[in-house]
């Protein structure tokens, strides 16, 4: 059996095709496009036992389009290919490509999931209209920041069309202002709109998706938080316990034992980031804002009494997150439970 392994940059892929006793039989650098790969793995004439690749921007790309070609394909966790590669002396592509290839032989390595293309898709738009978020927001704090020097106290609380009337009525008495403030200002309208627009889409696709509106009836979770997950666990089954979930968007403690040593320490912060804000946030409205009582609020809040209130939103946002993976695993609904229980 040979083994291929590839180490994947923006312009170029390093392979290196191994056997069974790691050997090095081919190693040769091709552009990174599917069909200069597939057309490497042709002309080295054997068939192809399995090809292995680190999780990157191009993951998607290469696997599915490997995948078709009648490759099997692994896509390898980073961090643990990582840790392996930095025992060798000289970094380089060429050295990465045997690693990973010695790393697919022995089988040491942890197999990450390659989600599908509506993911990918459902991912660009919730970015996309943070993005714009983000924007507009810069551009509202640097325009703050530069009326500061002119005496010019903006409410702390001023939001979308808002902002634009306190602003422009205060800058376009004053030419000078006017001059250096009104293109910031109509930039930052154009941006809004964009924002909006995009929350429109986010928000419709939300609401058109079953799962997601079973996943909104959890309270404190919105449409963005709902759609966040599930196009971050994109398969459900590829969970085998719905307790593991919160392991993987970071909201678990990490621990280190060793011997006589045994120290809990932060929550780990690994996955998706994005994810782990969205949950977080479901967490805090669910505890400060909602109005809806359950028995997970009435649990986050004795937590909060003993604990702490962040301490206490952290561990709620765990239980969200185990929830919604069995709600969608299972197709059943929020149960509130009894307010005497609660």
């Amino acid at each position: 059996m040979f083994y291929a392994a590839l180490d994947v940059s923006l312009r170029s892929v390093a392979i290196c095709i191994i056997d069974e006793a790691g050997k090095v039989r081919l190693e040769r650098s091709v552009p990174s496009d599917v069909p200069d790969i597939v057309r490497c793995f042709n002309e080295f004439g054997q068939p192809i036992h399995q090809v292995g690749l680190e999780a990157g921007t191009l993951t998607q790309h290469l696997t599915y389009g490997l995948a078709e070609a009648g490759f099997d394909v692994v896509c390898m966790e980073a961090r643990q290919v990582n840790a392996a590669l930095s025992a060798m002396r000289n970094k380089t592509d060429k050295n990465d490509a045997r690693g990973i290839a010695q790393l697919l032989r022995s089988g040491w390595y942890s197999r990450v999931h390659v989600k599908s293309v509506e993911s990918h898709y459902t991912r660009a738009l919730l970015t996309s209209r943070k993005v714009m978020q983000r924007k507009c927001l810069d551009l509202e704090n640097e325009i703050r920041g530069l009326l500061k020097v002119f005496g010019v106290k903006l409410p702390i609380r001023l939001r979308g069309g808002a902002f634009e009337e306190a602003v422009r009525g205060t800058i376009e008495n004053d030419p000078a202002l006017s001059h250096a403030l009104l293109p910031m200002l109509e930039a930052r309208q154009m941006l809004l709109e964009t924002f909006l627009e995009l929350d429109r889409r986010v928000r419709r696709a939300a609401n058109q998706d079953a799962i997601t509106t079973r996943f909104m009836s959890v309270p404190g979770v919105g449409y963005v938080t709902a759609l966040s997950f599930k196009a971050a666990v994109d398969d459900p089954t590829r969970f085998k316990s719905s307790r593991t979930v919160g392991a993987h968007f970071g909201l678990t403690p990490r621990r280190f034992q060793s011997g006589e040593k045994d120290n809990p320490g932060r929550i780990s912060h690994a996955g998706d980031a994005d994810v782990r804000a969205t949950l977080d946030a479901a967490a805090n409205a669910m505890l400060m804002r909602s109005i809806a009582w359950s028995s997970l609020k009435a649990w986050g809040v004795r937590l909060m009494k003993t604990k702490g209130r962040r301490r206490a939103i952290v561990a709620v946002a765990r239980k969200i997150a185990v929830l919604l993976h069995r709600m969608w695993i299972d197709g059943t609904e929020f149960r509130f439970g009894s307010e005497a229980a609660a």
